[in-house]
């Protein structure tokens, strides 16, 4: 019955735990919050695309001489 107490009552190990969870629940944030973002992402660059598609198309419109 003593070693079960100490080993109850060891917590040696017990950093290494916290920090695993730690990392565990930034990973799962970082997840869920590309998820949600990654919609707004998509259409932000495809808007640019579209202006740099629109730029291009002004440059070789645009009278070369200055």
């Amino acid at each position: 019955m003593r070693h079960f107490r100490e080993f109850l009552g060891d917590e040696t190990g017990a950093v290494t735990v916290d920090w695993v969870v730690i990392t565990a629940a930034i990973a799962i944030f970082g997840v869920i919050a590309l998820f949600f973002l990654q919609p707004a992402m998509s259409e932000l660059a495809s808007e640019i695309g579209d202006e740099i598609r629109e730029a291009g198309d002004d440059m070789q419109d645009a009278d070369p001489t200055p």
